[in-house]
């Protein structure tokens, strides 16, 4: 299949469906060097190549292999699980059983109807037990090393209820008193769906929905984050955030100082009918627009209206490439998920050569976000000064991108397997190229090269970490992929 950068992305036919190559930055870490071609230059001369004059060592460029059709639970994206929470006084109630080890995000559906009159509670701030509820709900998923979407919303039991708001400064309060805890785990959630108003939160039908209250709404959660995206339920709301209309988005350009490059869009209306069912009033011009700002950030919801033609495989791939899409719901609509499962990925669909024959679901399961194929290892050892030097190119070949910057670090295992040497080695934003130069200090001997790309350290060990889609590369113990060995 063709694959495109990210700069050239375009919306083409499902036949001609391309894959997206996600772009690098690299910074410096301790005795370590890290670059990129688009961000920093790039590490150049003999950087990358062969040691030159009396410097001896080997120098091995190995084709890593192909992608591998195996599913893969990277952090922040996939088809999630629903977790249906109910915030109280006294905690935080959910089912702890549905945290399992083969789903990797879950969507945080947190019932805060106690906390509203028109819902049946009472209009008054959340009390210290229910945000150590919150904590403690965040602290599990963290701990299993999950990822989490948050939605809250007063409607009872999620249920449908429309006019279930507090009055909005109670509202606005609760937002700062939520954030306040959302803010410590950056990590952990992939976004905040601002939600809270209309029911299920999807921000529509209740007499607050309008264009001023969800502007404060939406700047309220921005002036109280400084990392977390923040999705809302149409592209018309961003534009009233902004203060422009839909007919002054062509070629719109959001500052990149300003907290708007943090707010999205969620859809649970995807692919129901030409407008998504509300979602857009002109659908081609808005996806265009969507499809510069989705590139930094999250952008999922549900697939509805079975009847529609707009998700079968033949015709959807190309907009969910072109959106970055990286999140669904595995479990609705159930009709559409069962369409896809019954469904063949062919020649029809793309030039993915290795899916044909794979089910749809399959395709678009291993497409959702960000998946990175190692395409190229270059690594080399200098015996006279002692320093390692590696440029890794890889290819981005998933809808999306990877939305939150990683760490990156070296692992040396010897014979044995024991790791003789490790070193941090920059940071990673997702993209085509990493470049590094490290002196190290090994023994003589034959090293085997493993790559960790992770969130953050739990208790002195990785997490959160990043596995590239090829076939017998991942090493489960150091969770980091196999690039390449050395001789020294």
């Amino acid at each position: 299949m063709k694959k495109q950068s990210i700069k050239a992305i375009c919306a083409v036919i499902c036949a001609a469906a391309v894959g997206i190559a996600a772009v690098l930055t690299a910074g410096a870490a301790v005795n370590c060097r890290a670059g990129s071609s688009d961000s920093f230059g790039g590490e150049t001369g003999d950087e990358t190549g062969g040691e030159t004059g009396d410097e001896t060592g080997g120098e091995i460029g190995s084709e890593i292999g192909n992608e591998t059709t195996e599913r893969i639970n990277n952090p922040d994206q996939g088809f999630y699980r629903p977790v249906y929470v109910k915030l109280t006084d006294s905690g935080a109630q959910y089912n702890s059983g549905v945290l399992s080890g083969t789903t990797q995000l879950y969507h945080l559906r947190i019932d805060i109807s106690a906390f509203s009159a028109a819902a049946g509670g009472a209009d008054k701030p959340f009390t210290d037990g229910a945000l150590n509820g919150l904590r403690s709900l965040l602290n599990e998923i963290d701990t299993r090393e999950k990822s989490a979407v948050v939605r809250f919303a007063y409607d009872p039991n999620f249920s449908g209820k429309k006019d279930a708001e507090p009055d909005f400064d109670v509202l606005l309060g609760h937002i700062r008193q939520a954030t306040a805890v959302l803010n410590g785990y950056e990590t952990t959630i992939t976004a905040i769906e601002a939600g809270l108003i209309g029911p299920w939160g999807e921000m529509h039908s209740s007499k607050i929905s309008d264009s001023e209250h969800t502007t404060r709404l939406i700047d309220e959660f921005l002036k109280n984050t400084e990392n977390l995206p923040v999705l809302v339920r149409t592209p018309k709301k961003i534009y009233d955030y902004l203060g422009i209309t839909v007919n002054d988005i062509d070629g719109y350009e959001i500052p990149p100082s300003s907290p708007a490059c943090r707010l999205g869009l969620y859809n649970d209306g995807y692919l129901g009918s030409d407008s998504d069912l509300g979602t857009y009033t002109d659908r081609a011009r808005e996806t265009e627009f969507l499809s510069k700002i989705n590139k930094r950030l999250p952008f999922g919801g549900e697939v509805v209206s079975p009847e529609s033609k707009l998700h079968d495989i033949e015709n959807c791939t190309a907009e969910m490439f072109k959106l970055s899409l990286s999140y669904l719901n595995a479990e609705w609509n159930n009709s559409v998920i069962d369409k896809w499962k019954n469904t063949q990925y062919t020649e029809k669909c793309g030039n993915d050569e290795i899916y044909y024959g794979q089910s749809a679901f399959t395709y678009i399961e291993n497409r959702l976000g960000y998946r990175f194929v190692l395409r190229n290892s270059k690594l080399n050892y200098s015996l006279k000064s002692g320093i390692f030097k590696g440029q890794i190119k890889s290819e981005n070949v998933g809808f999306g991108n990877l939305t939150k910057q990683k760490q990156l670090k070296l692992y040396f295992t010897d014979q044995t397997r024991q790791t003789a040497y490790e070193c941090a080695a920059g940071t990673f934003n997702g993209g085509n190229e990493i470049n590094f130069s490290q002196k190290i200090e090994l023994t003589s001997g034959k090293y085997s090269v493993y790559l960790c790309v992770y969130g953050k350290e739990i208790h002195g060990s990785t997490a959160y970490c990043v596995r590239f889609a090829n076939s017998d590369n991942w090493n489960e113990e150091l969770n980091a992929n196999y690039i390449g060995e050395i001789t020294v």
